[in-house]
Parts: structure tokens; C-alpha cells; sequence
């Protein structure tokens, strides 16, 4: 069991039986084993989860009998639920996500005749081969310089002592360090050896010769990281799986998008994403032999289908989907869930401040008292609005629109651009770049929200007060006379002045609707028509609007009784719309984060499954989908490459959804250190303050992608001086290892030089041992501690 941090129970398979994982080996997977991880979330969801995990070289009578328990452990918990099974190096997001400090693939197993090489074993020789970047994988390969390449990292690990080679061309993560701190518990002497400059660590690299040998000929060229599995397949299939006639049956129903209603409680269906994976969903009422039997149809299906076997499968009971699994419906309806009449309640702001998720799924970031400028772009230029005209948007125009407001005694900025949808492209790029422009002059504080022409955001509409009119074409331009489009139509919607807009619909008979009020201006005339399902506080919200129309005497028309010359000036009657509105249903669809990267070279987005404040990678930029809006968190230290990309890639995301998402939906850029409540609402427990307290205390950074200049500790910044204290260290730590165990009295060993953080004297860090006179006081004090036992000082630091 777990806790909403995610601690899972881990099981092994030792001869065909459940042994449980020692927690501090969790993470530490034997290529010969396979293994079970039984995930209980304490969060609100209560869900639970069962993966699976096979080794490259475990057996199929272990693998058959992993499924079983599976399958065991699944019906003991009432079939709840959802069963994943991961294949070594092709594991899912949420099963690396359980282990944040990265996985160790070793070798050996109970299987395959090895013993499993224990972290406080110390007469070994092993390399471990190091990838990955949001998630760290650590492989045990052959000791010999045939393993290495240039774009990755390798330890060396020799018992007492780890030398860790960086490729030249590899990105280095923090995370290593926990890799490295899992080998020997912490208590082994680390070196760090850039692989570009290699001369400045002669000791070290004397040391790697003599256990690898005399390196001949070139390193190999960086191996690609493998492409994550979240590039979405636009096309995806639903089957429905059978055997009423005694024989397993499958048959495909539809294809994307799909609709909740093609399920039925009395089968099982197989979804599959195109092959990158395998969905089987059980049916409440479905035979307990199909549905003991689903993880094993799964896997005969991918064979079927001639599938890779690496192939990911999921596994899940009706009523307990993954998110994942919901995401590819074009909707979603959960069990309860009630449909009625639109509420039209005042929104109430402030438990905006209570509720920090209420703030995010009503995407308002305060109340709208704060102060607007508007500009147009004219003449690829920024040309200031007339304040007169606040809340008129014409259809031929962009528009920047910055919003500040404060929070926490500090100013917020949001600066929307709004596309009119018959703007030239070159007015819509010109948008584009004084954005940037007006983000710089405010130091990238502005959230940017790209807001497409009929698709307002509700905060948008709450800070025009009721005055907000959306006309069809033609521009806002002073002196510019715009076509007569003889008859004009607006709809009305809204009840307060927080959530009301105009928007001018073409001036037909069909565009009207019963559940609104419709202004339609003539030279002559001007009709308020008032539908039978609006409401009065929607009638007085529409008399407002007309006003700001039309300072003309208005003619109130009731649907059913209109004056000839209102159906005359919409060109005659026509069907329209004429059932009540029923409450927009909106999907219950979990958020979900990815990372964009192209530190591998490429542009790749990884999928981050349960998310917390701690995955967003100031490295990165990273993608929140919330389904009515996107998000596109900035890190500090991305690289502008990556921040161009992303909003392309959030683009091409919505459009090969295979849920048939709307192209339209919100795209909003977020700053690190400057995140609206809109944004963090979406994060359980929300640190404010997390930004600036890492900004005090981080040492490296990244400034480029594919590695860049990130120093590891002891990088290219102060490798020479590190080095040349830590070679000789190791080097005795080896050699005293390999030594005769006699020695002589008086000798002292070297975990005796070898100090851990908490025993280091008061007021040192051990971060910054190359950071100020300060800090070299103390390390002289330090060295006088241990004088008197004739070692060296230079030996201490590991």
C-alpha cells in the first residue's frame, strides 16, 4: 500500500513465489526476475494499481506466473484495479513516476543462477551505463570500454570507490546523484571525469586503464534515447472481445473518436493506440472467464497483431479507468453525474482563494477589478485603444490585451492575444511578435494567452464588464469606414456582467436560438428579441448590451409574436433551434503533464504521470492539458529552441488528439516564478516560495539544449581543482581494497578520511567547497581536526 506520495509495495519472483522488496531496493530491478508493484493512492480517487514487471532474461514459466498472481491479486481486491504490464526499458510514466530517483537494471536474478549483488558489497568491478533525463535509468553492462559512448554516462564502480565518465556530448541531471548514492549505500569515494577533458583528470583516467585496459580507437557516437511512448496516435480502434460461442472472438466496433455509449457492461473490449499500446476494458456484467482471462487475451492479441512484444497493456474494470483511458473518448460520463438546466448562479470569487482547484476548473484568476490596455495592431505596429471602446473586437483585427492585477502584494500580469478570424497572417505573426516585445519590457512576468476569435475564456469576459462585443469583420480603426452589411444579428449571452458577451452571428432566421436574446439592427429598426428559455437576469444583461449598440428606441419582440418586418429583415422565416439548453456537460477528464525536451537532440514531450510542483523541470518547458485549456510552463533555464517548439507542438497536439479535440482550446504560456492560480490550482500543495528558495541554493544550470554547459559536480567549471584532491583519495581507496587485508597498526583505513554531510563540523556545506574564504576557513578547521593522524586533508571529500 501507499500513500498519495506513492510509495509502492514491491514483490519479487523467486521460484515462482511473491518475495517482498526491501524499500531501500526499491527501484533495483535484476534482468532475470520479474517482478509485481501494487501502487494504493490515499489521494481522493482512492485508485489502485498493479503493474507487472519482466526482465529481459526472466523465463516464461516466471513471466506466466507473474500474470497469475496478477490476476490473483486483482480479483482479492474486487477487481478494481488497473493492471499494467511493463516491459525492461519500455516501462510507462506512471511506473517510473513511483520511483523518482531513477531505475538500476542489473544483472543476474534468482532464475538465471547469479546472486544478486548487494550495495554494500565492496571487492566488485561493475559499469553501469546511465540515460535518460526526466527519468533516470542505470544499466549494468560489460566492464570494457566497447560499452561507452560519447553521449552518455557510465560509473565505474569499483566497491569503495565510483568514477563517474561524462560523455562529452551527454546532458547531466541531478538525479545522477541518486544513482550513484543508491551503489554502496552512499558510503563509496565519487570522482567525476568529463569525457572532453579527459587530460585534467589524469589520476582518474590512470585508474579506469587499469581496470579497462588502453582504450584503442574512437568512442562510439551517442545513442538516441529511446522515442517515449506518449507521441499520440490520432487513429485508434475499439474491439469487442467475445466468446459466447465457445471461442475467442474479435471483432472491431469503431474507430476514433469514440463515443462512451459503444461500451456494454456485458463484454470486454480491447482498445488499441495504433500499437503503441493496449487497452482492455471489463464489463460489470461480463463472464468471470472473461475477465479473469483479459491480461492474457491482451497479450495474445499483440502477438496476433504482430505487435512488438515490448508493447504496453493495461488492464482495467468497469468504472475504475485510467485517465489515459478517458482521454481518448470524445466524452466522458461518470456514474452519478447528473445533466440539467444551465445553472446560472454568480460566480462567488472569492473561494477562489479557499479553493486553489475551484480557481483552475473555473479558470479565474481573481475578481476582474484589475486595470486593462488594450492595443490593435495596425501597421504590424502597437496602436493604443481608445478606453471608450474597451470590450469591441472586430473580426479583421488582432489585439493585445495586458491585465494587472495583485496577488500577494505583488503585480501579475496576463497579456491575451486575440486573433480576429479574418486578420491577415501577417497581422496575426505582427500579434505574435509584440507580445514578445511587451513580455520583455515587463521581464517575461506576463502569463500570454492566445484567445481564438469565439472562444473567450471566462476571464476575459469578466474584465470587460458586460461590454464585451465580438463583430464578425470589418475593424476597429479610427476613420476606417467599414462595409454596410445591411442587417446586423447579435446574440447575447449571460446573466451577470462577469459572464456576458455580443457576439454578431450571420442575420438569418436560423441563427436564432430560444435559450437567448438576439439584437438585430437594421437602418430602420433595432429588435431586443427575447427567446422563451432566457432568463430575466439574461433579458436585462441584453437590454445593457443593446445600449452599447444602439443608442435607437429598442422594440422588444417575444418569440412566437414578431412584427413582419423582423422576419423581413432576416430574409424570411427558417427553423432554428428550439429545445431547452441542457448544462454543458463537461468531460471529467484528469489533467496530464508532459515534458518538451530536445536535450536528446530532438524535440520530444514525455508524458509525466502523477504529478507534483517538484516535475516541472526549470530545465524544460513543460505541457499542461486540462482539456478546456493548455498550458505551457517556461522554465527558467529552457532553451529558446525548446520554447518555440512547444507552442507548434501544443498546436499539432490538439489537432492529432484522438479524441477529436477542439483546435481552438485556450493555448496559455506560463513563466516560472510567475504561475496564476489558474495554473497551480491544478498542483496539490502549491509552494509559492519554491522558486526563489532554489534559486538561493542551485549551482548548475542548463543553458542549452543537447547538453549544453551544465557542469555536473566537479564539471568543466572546477574539474582540475576537485579532481586533483579526489584522484589520489581514490586511488588509495582502490588500492587498499586490493591490498592484503594485513596491515599495519596505526594504518587508517580510508572510510576513516571519509566523512558523511551529517558529520561534517557545524556551519559546513558540503555544496559549496569551492564557494569563498568563508567556507575555507572552516575546512582549514576541519583539517586541523584530524592533523594529528597524518592524513591528508585532500583525501576528506567525497
Amino acid at each position: 500500500s501507499s500513500s498519495s506520495f506513492h510509495k509502492p509495495s514491491v514483490l519479487s519472483h523467486s521460484k515462482m513465489k511473491m518475495v517482498p522488496v526491501p524499500e531501500q531496493a526499491h527501484g533495483n530491478f535484476f534482468e532475470g526476475d520479474c517482478y509485481i508493484i501494487l501502487n494504493v493512492s490515499n489521494s481522493t480517487s482512492q485508485s489502485t494499481d498493479i503493474h507487472y514487471w519482466i526482465g529481459n532474461t526472466s523465463s516464461q514459466d516466471e513471466q506466466g506466473a507473474a500474470a497469475i498472481y496478477v490476476t490473483q491479486l486483482d480479483k482479492y481486491l474486487g477487481g478494481s484495479p488497473v493492471q499494467y504490464r511493463e516491459v525492461q526499458g519500455c516501462e510507462s510514466a506512471k511506473f517510473k513516476s513511483y520511483f523518482k530517483n531513477g531505475l538500476i537494471y542489473k544483472k543476474g536474478g534468482a532464475g538465471s543462477g547469479f546472486t544478486h549483488v548487494e550495495t554494500n558489497t565492496f571487492n566488485i568491478q561493475r559499469l553501469l551505463h546511465v540515460k535518460g533525463t526526466k527519468h533516470v535509468t542505470a544499466r549494468e553492462v560489460e566492464v570494457s570500454w566497447s560499452s561507452f559512448n560519447l553521449g552518455d554516462i557510465f560509473l565505474l564502480d569499483l566497491g569503495k570507490a565510483i568514477i563517474q565518465w561524462n560523455g562529452p556530448q551527454s546532458n547531466r541531471q541531478e538525479k545522477l546523484k541518486d544513482i550513484r548514492d543508491r551503489e554502496r549505500g552512499g558510503r563509496a569515494q565519487i570522482g567525476v571525469i568529463e569525457g572532453g577533458q579527459e587530460e585534467a583528470s589524469p589520476e582518474l583516467m590512470k585508474l579506469m586503464i587499469s581496470v579497462l585496459g588502453q582504450r584503442t580507437g574512437h568512442l562510439k557516437e551517442s545513442i538516441p534515447d529511446d522515442k517515449p511512448d506518449q507521441n499520440q496516435t490520432s487513429i485508434i480502434k475499439l474491439y469487442h472481445v467475445s466468446d459466447a460461442s465457445g471461442q475467442l472472438l474479435v471483432q472491431e466496433v469503431a474507430t476514433s473518436p469514440l463515443t462512451q455509449d459503444l461500451l456494454s457492461s456485458s463484454d470486454c473490449y480491447i482498445l488499441d493506440q495504433g500499437g503503441s499500446s493496449v487497452m482492455v476494458w471489463k464489463g460489470k456484467a461480463a463472464s468471470d472467464e472473461e475477465r479473469s482471462s483479459a491480461l492474457s487475451r491482451a497479450v495474445g492479441f499483440i502477438k496476433a497483431k504482430n505487435y512488438p512484444s515490448n508493447t504496453k497493456v493495461e488492464v482495467m474494470s468497469e468504472g475504475g479507468e485510467s485517465a489515459m483511458f478517458k482521454h481518448l473518448f470524445k466524452s466522458w460520463k461518470e456514474k452519478g453525474q447528473t445533466q440539467g438546466l444551465v445553472d446560472q448562479v454568480k460566480f462567488d470569487v472569492m473561494e477562489l482563494h479557499a479553493q486553489p482547484k475551484l480557481a483552475a476548473q473555473e479558470r479565474m484568476v481573481d475578481d476582474a477589478s484589475g486595470h486593462i490596455q488594450v492595443w490593435r495592431i495596425e501597421n504590424l505596429e502597437l496602436k493604443e485603444v481608445n478606453p471608450s471602446t474597451f470590450g469591441q473586437f472586430y473580426g479583421g483585427d488582432c489585439y493585445l490585451v495586458l491585465y494587472t492585477y495583485n496577488r500577494a502584494n505583488k503585480q501579475q500580469y496576463i497579456l491575451y492575444m486575440w486573433q480576429g478570424r479574418h486578420a491577415t497572417q501577417d497581422e496575426v505573426t505582427a500579434c505574435a511578435y509584440q507580445a514578445v516585445n511587451l513580455d520583455n519590457k515587463y521581464n517575461g512576468a506576463p502569463t500570454q494567452v492566445r484567445v481564438v476569435m469565439g472562444k473567450e475564456p471566462r476571464h476575459f469576459l469578466a474584465i470587460f464588464k458586460g461590454r464585451l462585443i465580438i463583430f464578425e469583420g470589418g475593424t476597429g480603426r479610427p476613420g476606417v469606414v467599414n462595409p454596410d452589411p445591411g442587417a446586423r444579428l447579435f446574440q447575447v449571452r449571460g446573466t451577470h456582467e462577469m459572464n456576458t458577451k455580443a457576439t454578431e452571428v450571420p442575420g438569418r432566421a436560423s441563427s436564432l436560438n430560444t435559450n437567448d436574446v438576439f439584437l438585430l439592427k437594421t437602418h430602420q429598426n433595432v429588435f431586443l428579441w427575447y427567446g422563451k428559455g432566457c432568463s430575466g437576469d439574461e433579458r436585462e444583461m441584453g437590454k445593457a448590451v443593446a445600449d452599447l449598440l444602439s443608442e435607437q428606441d429598442k422594440q422588444i419582440v417575444m418569440e412566437g409574436q414578431e412584427p413582419a418586418a423582423f422576419w423581413v429583415a432576416l430574409g424570411g422565416k427558417a427553423p432554428y433551434a428550439t429545445d431547452k439548453r441542457l448544462e454543458k456537460e463537461v468531460a471529467p477528464h484528469e489533467p496530464r503533464l508532459f515534458e518538451c525536451s530536445n536535450q536528446t537532440g530532438r524535440f520530444l514531450m514525455t508524458e509525466v504521470a502523477d504529478f507534483t510542483q517538484d516535475d516541472l523541470d526549470e530545465d524544460d518547458v513543460m505541457l499542461l492539458d486540462t482539456w478546456e485549456e493548455i498550458f505551457l510552463w517556461i522554465g527558467n533555464s529552457a532553451n529558446q529552441y525548446e520554447t518555440q517548439e512547444s507552442y507548434n507542438s501544443a498546436v499539432e497536439y490538439l489537432k492529432t488528439h484522438p479524441a477529436g479535440r477542439d483546435p481552438g482550446t485556450p493555448i496559455t504560456t506560463v513563466k516560472q516564478g510567475h504561475e496564476p492560480p489558474t495554473f497551480t490550482g491544478w498542483f496539490n500543495a502549491w509552494d509559492a516560495h519554491k522558486w526563489s528558495n532554489l534559486n538561493n541554493t542551485s549551482l548548475n544550470k542548463k543553458t542549452g539544449g543537447g547538453g549544453g554547459s551544465y557542469s555536473a559536480p566537479g564539471g568543466p567549471g572546477n574539474i582540475k581543482s576537485h579532481n586533483q584532491r579526489m584522484s589520489s583519495s581514490i586511488s588509495n581507496a582502490y588500492v587498499d581494497q586490493s591490498l592484503s587485508r594485513a596491515k599495519p597498526s596505526g594504518m587508517l583505513h580510508s572510510e576513516q578520511l571519509v566523512k558523511t554531510p551529517n558529520q561534517l563540523p557545524q556551519g559546513l556545506d558540503p555544496e559549496k567547497r569551492e564557494v569563498g574564504t568563508e567556507t575555507f576557513s572552516v575546512e582549514a578547521s576541519f583539517c586541523n581536526e584530524i592533523k594529528n593522524k597524518k592524513s591528508n586533508c585532500d583525501s576528506i571529500y567525497t
